[in-house]
């Protein structure tokens, strides 16, 4: 071979894995990252400001594609003091910007679960990974009563917050609750519960720890969708330590008062579960974002690859495309096989 055919072949050959890597920029696989649960992403000026549980400190990634996170520029923006009632179990954060600031709420206690409650960060940068996050306090309505997974969202000109609670002041049983905001860290009013895990698929929930009850039914994670004008919630109902943790859909009815709880009505099944045969169990806590053209709707919800791997790190966040039912429900389809091609988000 001589000096031109040698080179020749060495461009030839350059080019093809050139091509083939471009080939593969244009798709992903689940898992986006080895672990990480309660994934949540917010969209602003081209970019996906992402965040999940990291359990002692509140952590967002910047990114341009969802499906990059695993190289994404990331932050730690909040290490809470030792010693405070929000010192530890830093669970589900979320960032959202409202009214021109950006905001970070999640739930987190002293290290006694029955004291998780709800909390807030405040950053008036126009971007969250410049600028000073600080703390704005607990959020909570008069009753004060055990919540995480809170989720803010405005309808017609109103802010309403939607979380996680108990009833009363011992586990046992978690709802989904939903109050008005008077501004982006305090509740206005009183909350209402408007579900409660009274299907069979909601309350596998057996518990073998002695540190807790023997039995606790659940609704959590709830999480807000609007497309049409129709208003959904989507919610996680199961133990997170079962495999059947799994995702149902409460449908608003009403006209204009979220706070009517007859106004929500249940599906009778999970709309997202397990698929063992793609080798997805216990998926759940979920969240929305739209393609960068904003032509496609897409979840991210956390799941284990194994059967009873429980609510540890094993969880890991993922992401698929899902459409839309005739009657103007979500169909999020079957959770996709981990390391299946999933073709990018949409620019």
């Amino acid at each position: 071979m001589n000096k031109i055919t040698y080179l020749l072949f060495l461009f030839l050959y350059a080019f093809s894995i050139l091509g083939r890597c471009q080939d593969t920029a244009q798709t992903f696989t689940n898992p986006l990252l080895p672990s990480g649960a309660d994934p949540y992403s917010f969209y602003k000026n081209g970019f996906y400001y992402y965040t999940q549980t990291v359990q002692d400190s509140l952590v967002i990634w910047k990114t341009k594609n969802i499906a990059d996170l695993k190289t994404a520029e990331h932050k730690t923006i909040f290490l809470p003091p030792a010693g405070t009632f929000y010192s530890k179990e830093l669970w589900a954060p979320e960032i959202h910007f409202i009214n021109g600031k950006w905001y970070t709420y999640f739930a987190a206690d002293n290290g006694n679960n029955t004291n998780h409650r709800l909390y807030v960060l405040e950053n008036p940068s126009e971007d969250p990974m410049q600028g000073r996050w600080t703390f704005k306090g607990k959020v909570s309505d008069a009753s004060n009563k055990w919540a995480i997974d809170a989720d803010v969202f405005q309808y017609k000109n109103r802010l309403y917050i939607i979380w996680a609670g108990w009833q009363k002041d011992v586990n046992g049983e978690q709802d989904i609750y939903i109050a008005k905001m008077k501004n982006p860290w305090t509740i206005e009013g009183k909350r209402v519960k408007i579900s409660s895990p009274t299907y069979s698929w909601e309350q596998y929930g057996d518990l073998h720890d002695a540190n807790n009850p023997p039995h606790v039914n659940v609704n959590e994670g709830p999480q807000v969708l609007m497309h049409h004008g129709k208003l959904f919630i989507i919610y996680s109902a199961s133990g997170c330590w079962t495999d059947y943790y799994a995702l149902g859909l409460l449908s608003f009815t009403g006209k204009d008062n979220l706070l009517n709880a007859a106004s929500w009505k249940k599906s009778t099944k999970p709309v997202f579960k397990q698929d063992p045969q793609n080798g997805v169990y216990a998926p759940g806590h979920n969240s929305f974002f739209k393609s960068p053209d904003g032509t496609e709707d897409w979840i991210l919800y956390h799941a284990n690859s194994e059967p009873g791997q429980g609510c540890g790190r094993h969880r890991s966040p993922r992401a698929q495309k899902f459409t839309w039912n005739k009657d103007g429900t979500p169909n999020f389809g079957e959770p996709v096989k981990a390391g299946e091609p999933i073709a990018i988000p949409s620019e």
